[in-house]
């Protein structure tokens, strides 16, 4: 059998497991192992161990857990809903402005968070509920609320981001930096659209009455005080970062011990919550490290067959393709696997062959895996949402009230997938878009 043959095998062998319910890292690890030991004899079993130490010596996967209990714990002890309600007094007078006050919640959150889940979590169980209540328009609201969270993946620290790296061996601070000016012009246009179709339609977004945000002059500076602390964790932790007074590690520490203090400060730190936090932070954490090392193992076979060799003179001399119809058939290939399948499991998937091609390929700039790792991570937003099998599809139907049917989260996701896909068109277009800042920051880490 030819070496190309093999490859085609087992990426058709992965597949199969996870059309058919085996969890990601079972089945990428088990074509691995079982590729390895056929193709290699008893020597393979050295494999896994070997890319346990690569993981293991990666230092930045420190930052995975740091960021992700400092999330946690700022949404579980209601600092996040403190903030809700500020911006609900800033922006009630608005038409409209509830909604534009969740998209920045959500930009809020993904800067303090790095997830989709906890800003898809924190919007339907605080946003939603007002907004029906002052009745915003369900399709709409739905709409806000998947696509403000997709947010989490893009805007630094983005755990994606991270898990990125760690496959594609790219500094996780300019991806990072790379990723900032996209996922802020998208919050942007989400807000531009909201803005839009609330004048176009003011049925859809009502004014906020005028009894509701007449308060006392002492509950406004409260509500200004709970919510400048979410700021604070985060300027605090970024700005020491950006001026190089910390590693990227050293901040994520920051972070998570400013947001513990807040946690105190506030009078919500108890023992169930530091418990729940830190069970939710290492199963999260746990299930990151065991795709990662399933992917690294996978594509070290996949890699040592030559595969990416073969695809790269298929399409470069067999074929004839241009770099870039290469990468819009990388993004196509994306969005198909997106409406079956999660972020990582695509990641983990297609990282032993897009990553090495795209490193080959002169589209005309420097830091092309770090353009890439943006790309990825917009279309990743795309799969969040897209039917038939996009995961905040369904979280969104589990959390939201029976009033918001599946049929109308299905609706209410296409002018939000739409902007998506104009943001990845803008940043194919002006690469430096997400390059200028990774070439113009030195940072520490």
């Amino acid at each position: 059998m030819s070496y190309e043959a093999i490859a085609l095998l087992m990426f058709a062998s992965m597949v199969l497991l996870l059309v058919s319910g085996q969890r990601v890292f079972a089945a990428i690890g088990f074509v691995a192992a079982g590729a390895a030991l056929l193709l290699y004899g008893n020597g393979a079993v050295e494999l896994p161990f070997n890319q346990v130490f690569k993981l293991f010596n990666w230092y930045p996967m420190l930052t995975l857990p740091m960021f992700i209990y400092m999330g946690y714990i700022l949404s579980e002890s209601g600092i996040a809903e403190d903030l809700y309600k500020m911006l609900h007094v800033w922006f009630g007078r608005l038409r409209g402005g509830l909604a534009i006050g969740t998209i920045l919640l959500m930009v809020i959150i993904s800067a303090m968070n790095g997830l989709s889940v906890a800003g898809m979590a924190i919007g339907a169980t605080i946003a939603l509920p007002e907004m029906l209540r002052r009745g915003y328009d369900k399709v709409l609201i739905s709409g806000v609320i998947q696509g403000g969270s997709s947010l989490g993946i893009l805007i630094p620290p983005s755990v994606v981001l991270v898990l990125y790296g760690m496959i594609a061996r790219q500094p996780v601070s300019k991806l990072w930096f790379a990723g900032l000016v996209p996922g802020l012009i998208m919050a942007a246009l989400f807000v531009v659209y909201i803005l839009i179709r609330a004048r176009m339609n003011p049925a859809l977004a009502p004014v906020v009455a005028e009894e509701e945000l007449n308060m006392p002059l002492r509950e406004k500076l409260a509500l200004a005080r709970a919510g400048i602390i979410p700021f604070a964790i985060f300027f605090f932790m970024t700005g020491l970062f950006v001026f190089g007074y910390t590693s990227l590690v050293e901040s994520s520490a920051v972070g998570a011990t400013c947001a513990t203090l807040a946690a105190i400060v506030k009078g919500r730190f108890t023992w169930g919550l530091i418990r729940g936090t830190s069970m939710k932070t290492l199963a999260v954490s746990c299930m990151f490290l065991w795709l990662i090392l399933a992917a690294l193992a996978f594509g070290a076979v996949f890699d040592g067959l030559g595969a990416v060799k073969a695809i790269e003179n298929l399409f470069v001399e067999k074929w004839d393709l241009s770099p870039w119809t290469i990468i819009i058939m990388m993004q196509i290939s994306f969005i198909v696997m997106g409406m079956f399948l999660d972020d990582t499991a695509m990641l983990v998937i297609v990282a032993p062959l897009y990553v090495p091609l795209v490193k080959m390929l002169d589209l005309g700039f420097d830091n092309q895996l770090i353009w890439f790792g943006v790309l990825y991570t917009i279309t990743c937003q795309i799969a969040y949402i897209t039917p038939p099998f996009g995961y905040n599809l369904f979280l969104m139907r589990s959390l939201a009230p029976k009033e918001v049917t599946l049929i109308d989260i299905y609706r209410s996701i296409w002018p939000f997938a739409a902007i998506m896909a104009l943001t990845i068109a803008l940043v194919m277009l002006f690469p430096q878009l997400a390059m200028w800042l990774p070439e113009h920051m030195n940072v520490r880490g």
